[in-house]
């Protein structure tokens, strides 16, 4: 997508008070603190991270490391071409953190991933969920060809914990010009994202079969029809299931789903496993809405509409999306 402009409107940044409501949230989401035995992984959109249309203030980036640095491993979608941004919140986390990120793909877009050597082992398959062409009508239906952003791959060790992940960006397309050509290519991605996991997940020579798939996978509203539906059916046929996020909710929404798109309730972003393979191994889950508590005063200065657009443009238009692991040592 397009960089989200700076808005034209005075605000500084208070980081040390932006970091203190953050941490009360947290604390309040019930994002446990990292541990050891257990492997905390997040997924997170970071908006357009080194668009040149997006260039974020350095204190935008302290209040994204504060965020990535509450877990041991964060998969990221939409790091740009620039690779300054990324690397400068590498530089904002403690020393024994790392980086690897892929190549470009539609959008200019690449994946990246993040985490602290410390707890983390980088393990030896890194790489793209590859389909050869002789199967794409097997994994994504007879209209699909290709990913427009191929998921990037790679493994991890945190103690006898062994994981692969797939970071996912699902094409979104133009709704207007053309909703269900747009749709239905997003099924197609996702039917494919679910092949290839289950493939490999019953594969013996599989480097782990604890698979996940995790990212944004643009997943339809309820307005979109019957589209929604089928895109988590095409997932959970294959035996990919996701965690559900409570939201128990100031203004009293209880057992409602909590959203992962900020200014929506859309839950475009998604964290699928096999139940077989890792549900013995997951003890929590959820969703980190930051928006709730940043920038207070200029929701009360502003309003909503001005609040939503600095608050996409300083950190993103997507909430982190978390997992809590055994990982015994």
């Amino acid at each position: 997508m397009p960089g989200f402009g700076k808005p034209r409107f005075a605000y500084e940044i208070d980081v040390a008070k932006e970091r203190r409501a953050l941490r009360r949230h947290k604390k309040a989401r019930g994002v446990p603190a990292r541990e050891e035995g257990h492997l905390l992984l997040a997924t997170w959109n970071i908006a357009n991270l080194g668009a040149k249309e997006q260039r974020r203030d350095p204190e935008c980036l302290d209040l994204l490391a504060e965020i990535v640095g509450w877990f041991d491993l964060v998969a990221v979608q939409e790091v740009r071409d620039d690779f300054t941004a990324v690397r400068e919140l590498l530089a904002r986390l403690p020393r024994t953190w790392r980086l690897i990120f892929s190549e470009a793909g539609g959008n200019d877009e690449r994946f990246a991933f993040m985490w602290d050597s410390a707890v983390v082992d980088l393990g030896q398959l890194v790489g793209k969920m590859v389909i050869e062409p002789k199967r794409l009508k097997t994994a994504g239906g007879s209209k699909f060809e290709g990913f427009s952003r191929t998921p990037y791959l790679a493994t991890f060790h945190s103690g006898e914990l062994a994981v692969e992940i797939g970071s996912v960006h699902s094409f979104f397309g133009n709704l207007e010009k053309d909703p269900v050509g747009a749709l239905e290519r997003r099924l197609a991605e996702t039917q494919a994202v679910a092949w290839w996991c289950e493939t490999r997940s019953k594969d013996p020579d599989s480097y782990t079969p604890d698979i996940l798939a995790v990212g944004d996978f643009n997943t339809p509203t309820d307005d979109d029809g019957p589209f929604a539906e089928q895109m988590l059916d095409k997932l959970r046929r294959k035996g990919l299931h996701t965690p559900i996020w409570v939201d128990d909710g100031d203004e009293k929404v209880i057992e409602t789903q909590l959203g992962s798109a900020v200014r929506s309730k859309n839950q475009y972003d998604h964290m699928f496993f096999f139940p077989k393979h890792t549900a013995a191994d997951l003890e929590a889950d959820g969703v980190f809405d930051f928006d709730a508590v940043v920038f207070a005063d200029l929701w009360e200065a502003r309003g909503r509409a001005d609040f939503h657009r600095y608050a996409i443009w300083a950190l993103s238009d997507h909430r982190p999306l978390w997992m809590r692991l055994k990982a015994p040592r």
